[in-house]
């Protein structure tokens, strides 16, 4: 692993090609006196602005193909994009020097029998009676009460926040609906609102928890004027024949049916977990005894990677980064840095899987591609053609199946 720089030289010939496609470029936006615009020849646009000012574009028009020649010559496999340096350049050719980053070398020691134990899965009675009173809350019948705000009622409040005296950003709501004992809002806050009926008002006093992402108001003790405008709550079905019906779930027809069902999916859900963890153990387990060293340029762009994924997130809620790093008083660096860490260990487990593959020789065939073709189709509702034809489905579809091979290994050997 390492940065290795390649040098390559753009040949008089290929230049000249660049330089011309420069020019045509240039010479479009330019107006020189005795033509119409864009018309001037060649010779009189460089006399007129020197050669010179068409090199930073013939540089642009040439470097990808000096790049692929730089590969081909050096066999290199770069893991991100090349730094450039011009070392030197005029109408005779370029000469330019890539920097190369490549992958690192992975040395496992050891990645089979590593004594990780899977987890015990176990359901209990109370997990059943909660699986099943979701199930309920699922078809519950929502009223407006008179009563006294208990948990599990949905509150509609208005309130304002305020910092000795002063409001505060984000700290305003009107008509703001609020299940008591989702625990959404500031601990206090809610327990606060038990006792309460519709059309009360209170001032709550809070305070922020020392890790809360606003420097101005983490660890802070501040007041909310609240005011009562609704309180809901929801009237759970009977466990019948008809909310059976309503469930509409083949084989539960009675509560013991329904109590089998629930125990089913909470052990298939506990399954899952449990092997994600046991999975996530293995790989902290070989990852402890690799000697490596990460190149920054590819831990930015994998923080890069997961920082634009967050951005997409975001504008989802109406939100950009800008706005969200103002809310929390965060600045580019520290937004960047608080991801390093998330970004190393991501890295290090792809390269972890991805040499366990090779060791294993563990690759993904065409006809396995194809199985996963159809159920693909119908999660987006469009044609198996379609699926076919759309750019990169089927190295999307080979990089996830060969991930799950290599997972089922580890799962298998451990």
């Amino acid at each position: 692993m390492g940065k290795q720089e390649v040098n390559v030289k753009i040949e008089k010939k290929e230049w000249e090609a660049a330089l011309e496609k420069s020019f045509k470029k240039n010479v479009e936006t330019v107006k020189i006196d005795g033509f119409r615009q864009g018309k001037a020849p060649r010779d009189i646009y460089e006399k007129k602005l020197g050669k010179e000012s068409l090199y930073m574009d013939a540089i642009d028009f040439a470097l990808p193909k000096a790049y692929e020649k730089a590969l081909k010559q050096s066999n290199l496999q770069p893991i991100v994009q090349p730094e450039v340096d011009v070392k030197k350049i005029d109408e005779d050719g370029v000469e330019v020097v890539f920097t190369i980053v490549t992958k690192p070398e992975v040395e496992i020691k050891k990645y089979k029998n590593l004594g990780i134990k899977s987890e015990k899965i176990n359901i209990t009675e109370e997990e059943i009676n909660k699986g099943v009173e979701e199930l309920q809350q699922k078809y519950a019948e929502i009223s407006l009460k008179e009563d006294a705000i208990v948990t599990g009622d949905t509150v509609v409040l208005d309130f304002l926040g305020k910092k000795d005296g002063v409001p505060f950003e984000g700290g305003k709501g009107e008509n703001y609906p609020l299940e008591i004992g989702s625990n959404t809002f500031i601990p206090g806050f809610e327990d606060n609102l038990i006792g309460l009926k519709s059309g009360d008002s209170k001032d709550i006093e809070v305070t922020f928890p020392k890790d809360y992402p606003s420097e101005d108001l983490k660890g802070q003790k501040v007041i909310f004027e609240v005011k009562i405008n609704e309180v809901k709550h929801k009237i759970l079905p009977e466990i019948n024949k008809d909310f059976f019906a309503d469930l509409s779930i083949e084989g539960v027809d009675s509560e013991k049916t329904l109590r089998e069902f629930v125990k089913n999916e909470l052990t298939i859900e506990k399954e899952e977990k449990a092997k994600e963890a046991k999975v996530e153990s293995i790989l902290n387990k070989i990852i402890e005894s690799l000697k490596i060293e990460l190149p920054e340029e590819m831990v930015t762009e994998e923080i890069h990677f997961m920082i634009k994924q967050f951005e997409q997130n975001l504008s989802m809620q109406g939100l950009s980064l800008d706005q969200f790093m103002e809310m929390t008083k965060t600045t580019h660096e520290k937004f960047h840095e608080q991801y390093r860490g998330q970004a190393e260990k991501r890295i290090l487990q792809s390269l972890v899987l991805n040499k366990i593959a090779e060791l294993e020789k563990i690759d993904v065939t065409k006809e396995e591609i194809d199985i996963e073709i159809p159920a693909l189709a119908a999660r987006y509702n469009i044609s198996e053609e379609e699926i076919k034809k759309l750019d990169g489905v089927e190295e999307a579809l080979s990089g996830d199946i060969k991930i799950r091979k290599i997972i089922n290994f580890l799962l298998e050997n451990n």
